[in-house]
């Protein structure tokens, strides 16, 4: 294991221009961040100060301690579906323990080097869990969005859809038409300047729209003294400091009631954060080290329930602005999260008149975004193994669970790899000029999932030749069960006085069959380089 933080590297030739866009950078993305940590945490089922104290430390620490040089972290979208389940299951002293253990989790897949592995997550997967989120996220907030009563949403899919039809009659029009010109706004609000000309354009430019919203927001409330529910009449409020740090109950029975959603916290949070960093790597042409990344992950998500957040990762959203910003460095995510910080020791009291349905609006918006519904459209160009998997990691993201919609792809994605690979596995005749001796060439892969293609030579009931040879010039790659039908075959010619002669075997291959000793069983004049040997050493046996 070897941590080094990319920060370090960066700070060798730091100098005053880089650091002048970074802290541009970092004030820009800051302003992103702000409405979409309180908006997340609120979805989340928690207070909306719980989603400034994971941008605030978690935010810090991945910056500080990452092997990105732009990646910027904190809650993510990705993560509500699964927090909300969470807490309505276990509770929110549990969620912190859960993120806690996920944090281990993500420190150790980093310290044994497994981040490439992540790689390996077939990307059907990750659209059809993506778009569920998604789906899930513009669901739960209907109810803020519509100012829908209801004590209190249900996580499950259908039990959502029942409670969403019958409070359908309590919908509030002052709460839905605040929603609708908060999501005009941060819709609009960009497009309205894309095509402007001058300095004051190109400065409103820049100007996030979920922060035109929030604001536009927060002024209806207070202006025209609008009775819609906000954090201050839900939440009364956000407190002006962090918390002080308070270790989670931890206890055995805490410890195996949690594994699984640790488990998915965890790898949620390492398919969220290296994808990310992939994206920001083909964008500022570099390439981030993805075991320091998951390590930073892990620290982050172990220190930030300490203080009363909750589990965070790599952002798409945030780290995209902080690069179109102009970020050069890991500076620009730690002045991200120390102007948080500012802003929530000094603006908290004015929080308590942000309206939900506004932030509705944003999570709303954000959700839009996060999924990529052109996939669905574009499924008729790809196989039915893509689309099977794709449909059934998103339905049951939305219908069942996360966790299960990722076990049932990989499941589906591991058996269609199989058949596909088992389909280019081939045994053919080769035609023998020479009576007793028959010839087979395999190529491809011979595996537990192609071994049947042996049957053929395996069957008992047929004659057996004189002398059987096999050509495996065409042999990638072999394993045991392939070894073992070679083993077989070999001990029933030498039952009935026959030979067998291997010809052109290659490397992999090779190394399985003298570990087993069958090489040495063979003997070195029944192993050769090529088919012409093999015919050669058939006319001598």
């Amino acid at each position: 294991m070897i941590f080094r933080p990319r920060l370090l590297d960066e700070l060798r030739d730091y100098d005053r221009g880089k650091f002048l866009s970074d802290l541009s950078a970092g004030l820009t993305v800051a302003a992103v961040a702000l409405p979409l940590a309180m908006a997340f945490a609120i979805a989340s089922g928690l207070k909306p100060e719980a989603g400034l104290f994971t941008a605030i430390v978690a935010g810090f620490l991945i910056s500080a301690l990452g092997g990105s040089r732009v990646q910027i972290g904190g809650p993510a979208g990705a993560f509500v579906v699964v927090v909300y389940a969470i807490v309505e299951r276990y509770g929110i002293p549990n969620l912190l323990l859960a993120t806690m253990m996920a944090g281990v989790l993500l420190l150790l897949m980093g310290a044994f080097r497994l981040g490439n592995l992540v790689r390996f997550v077939p990307v059907s997967i990750v659209i059809g869990f993506t778009n569920g989120i998604a789906v899930l996220i513009i669901l739960s907030q209907l109810r803020p969005f519509l100012g829908l009563r209801i004590e209190q949403m249900p996580a499950d899919f259908f039990l959502m859809l029942r409670a969403l039809a019958q409070a359908a009659p309590s919908a509030d029009a002052v709460t839905i038409a605040l929603g609708v010109v908060s999501l005009g706004l941060i819709w609009g609000w960009p497009r309205l300047w894309r095509s402007a000309q001058g300095a004051p354009a190109r400065a409103l430019r820049h100007v996030p729209g979920t922060i035109v919203g929030l604001a536009a927001g927060t002024a209806a409330v207070l202006l025209l003294d609008l009775q819609v529910e906000t954090i201050g009449s839900r939440f009364g409020g956000i407190p002006q400091s962090l918390p002080p740090v308070a270790w989670p109950h931890v206890g055995w029975p805490e410890l195996s009631l949690l594994f699984g959603p640790a488990f998915t916290i965890a790898l949620l949070g390492s398919i969220e954060s290296l994808l990310c960093a992939r994206v920001a790597d083909a964008v500022i042409g570099d390439r981030h080290d993805p075991n320091q990344e998951l390590m930073a992950q892990g620290i982050a998500n172990i220190a930030a329930p300490l203080l009363g957040g909750f589990c965070a990762t790599g952002t798409i959203a945030r780290t995209m602005t902080s690069v179109r910003s102009g970020a050069k460095t890991p500076v620009a995510g730690i002045v991200h999260a120390l102007c948080l910080l500012v802003v929530m020791l000094v603006a908290a009291p004015v929080a308590k008149h942000i309206p939900l349905a506004t932030l509705a609006a944003i999570l709303i918006y954000v959700a839009y975004h996060m999924g990529e519904w052109r996939e669905f459209a574009r499924l008729r160009q790809f196989s039915n193994y893509y689309r099977l998997i794709l449909l059934s990691t998103f339905v049951l993201t939305v219908v069942v669970d996360l966790t299960v919609a990722v076990q049932v792809g990989l499941v589906l994605a591991c058996l269609f790899f199989i058949a596909r690979v088992s389909g280019l596995t081939r045994v053919d005749a080769v035609e023998s000029p020479q009576a007793g001796v028959e010839a087979y060439r395999i190529s491809g892969s011979l595996f537990f999932g192609a071994v049947s293609k042996m049957d053929v030579l395996l069957d008992p009931r047929r004659p057996l030749p004189r002398v059987l040879i096999l050509d495996l010039s065409q042999l990638l790659n072999m394993d045991t069960s392939g070894l073992e039908a070679l083993q077989t075959l070999h001990g029933m010619l030498q039952k009935h006085g026959g030979a067998l002669i291997l010809a052109g075997v290659q490397a992999q291959p090779k190394g399985l069959l003298a570990r087993s000793g069958l090489l040495e069983k063979l003997g070195a004049s029944n192993v050769v380089a090529s088919l012409a040997d093999a015919w050669e050493c058939a006319r001598q046996a």
